[in-house]
């Protein structure tokens, strides 16, 4: 398949691309399309859970109780995990 993109979302793959952290064009679209199904098979409890998430950081950093970068990466790390285990039982 070939694709011709217009110029905004070939920058945008460019800009993924400069990050380093691609190694091409197609590895961008293979993990941007993954990410969007993954997102997509969420049921609503993930999505309320998500929610109430991100709705509970918004209000700790209002009260100015912000954690680290790694505290967070680690806490990151663990929530994605207990949700992989979640899914796989499922499954």
């Amino acid at each position: 398949m070939q694709l011709t993109l217009p110029p905004d979302l070939e920058m945008l793959i460019n800009k993924r691309l400069s990050s380093g952290a691609y190694a091409d064009a197609e590895d961008v679209l293979r993990r941007a399309l993954q990410a969007q199904d993954a997102e997509e098979s969420w049921d609503d409890d993930e999505r309320r859970a998500l929610s109430a998430y991100i709705e509970e950081g918004y209000q700790q950093a209002e009260r100015g109780e912000l954690i680290d970068s790694p505290q967070a990466h680690r806490e990151i790390r663990a929530m994605k995990e207990k949700w992989r285990e979640q899914r796989s039982r499922r499954q």
